[in-house]
């Protein structure tokens, strides 16, 4: 049983798609990638290392560079860990191409070739939507038609690729399939029925490289394990980092809303006890002012009942002895009026 390579070290991606003898393995992909839009007769791969456009400026080293039969240039990158303004430097590594196209003397006009870019992620990108697939292209932001077809990026995240061997049903997806599983398989799908799968059955089976390849493949797999370790302690320290935090900050949260609810609520509480405790003694109250008025009302209805009883008998008797009504009105202090309303 065969061993495979990591493709996800620098010497086994190159050595998968970087070299001469691996040309069919790389144009086989880039058309697989780029299916129904272009398609890559031959590549010529360039210098990885490009010097500094001006004086002072940095160099800048690519995984693989190669240019197409039409002048295309295209930018090959593996990515194992995520870097701060990702984005950024995909679109600066772009530009960089782009801008190194310009010839001195008034006669250029600005004639360039296009750059792609095809970066393979082993990681997602937090600013990056979670698919796996992210095609970059200049368009139109209203109508969506394109605008230049010299820029392009492609961003594939692995982790976010999904499918088994049974599913990948075109040759983008068995590609993607096999580098992402290949350290751990020990025969690759589809060799035998494909020209270029057994290419690669043969250019990454660990056996076919000499002993100097396998020392610096051997060094190159020892970075790669020691920055998926390094990320690891790292994520597992921003983890715990993040539930601490998490919970320190849940913690005052949560006295906040507390303390609000336990406001609200004793408000809400106070005022309807309050209101019953009103109630009650409002009605206490108001039973003891009603007796007592009740009983004000009574006495002073009773007394005036009982003078006008007795002033009715005075004036009964008065007249029972012939005594006139003028006579009658001096003797009761009532007004003559208010003897004859008696007597009637």
């Amino acid at each position: 049983m065969a061993k495979f390579i990591n493709p996800f070290t620098d010497i086994g991606f190159k050595r998968i798609f970087g070299q001469e003898i691996s040309k069919p393995l790389i144009i086989d992909f880039l058309n697989s990638l780029m299916e129904g839009e272009e398609h890559i007769e031959d590549i010529t791969f360039l210098d990885k290392e490009q010097p500094a456009l001006y004086e002072d400026d940095r160099s800048l080293i690519y995984d693989i560079y190669c240019r197409t039969e039409r002048g295309h240039n295209i930018i090959v990158e593996m990515q194992n860990k995520s870097q701060p303004y990702f984005k950024n430097r995909s679109i600066y590594y772009v530009s960089e191409a782009i801008a190194r196209q310009g010839e001195r003397g008034s006669s250029w006009q600005y004639g360039i070739d296009a750059v792609y870019l095809v970066a393979f992620l082993n990681f997602s990108p937090i600013d990056f939507d979670k698919k796996f697939r992210t095609d970059v292209t200049l368009t139109d932001k209203e109508t969506h038609k394109m605008f230049s077809d010299k820029v392009r990026m492609t961003f594939m995240q692995l982790p976010l690729f999904a499918k088994e061997a049974d599913n990948c049903d075109n040759d983008f997806d068995k590609w993607i399939y096999v580098l992402k599983n290949m350290e751990t398989l020990t025969r690759l799908p589809w060799a035998a029925k494909s020209s270029v799968f057994q290419r690669l059955e043969q250019i990454a089976d660990v056996a076919s490289l000499t002993k100097r390849e396998r020392m610096k493949y051997d060094e190159g797999l020892r970075k790669y394990r020691d920055t998926l370790s390094v990320l690891e302690g790292a994520k597992q320290d921003g983890l715990a980092e993040g539930r601490a935090l998490g919970r320190a900050m849940g913690h005052a949260e949560g006295l906040a809303e507390g303390r609000a609810e336990g406001r609200a609520e004793g408000r809400a509480e106070g005022r309807a006890e309050g209101r019953q405790e009103g109630l009650a003694e409002g009605r206490q109250e108001g039973r003891q002012e009603g007796r007592q008025e009740g009983r004000q009302e009574g006495l002073a209805e009773g007394r005036a009942e009982g003078a006008n009883s007795e002033k009715q008998d005075t004036v009964n008797r008065l007249l029972a002895a012939g005594t006139s009504i003028d006579v009658i009105a001096i003797a009761t202090g009532l007004s003559k009026e208010e003897v004859e309303k008696l007597i009637k």
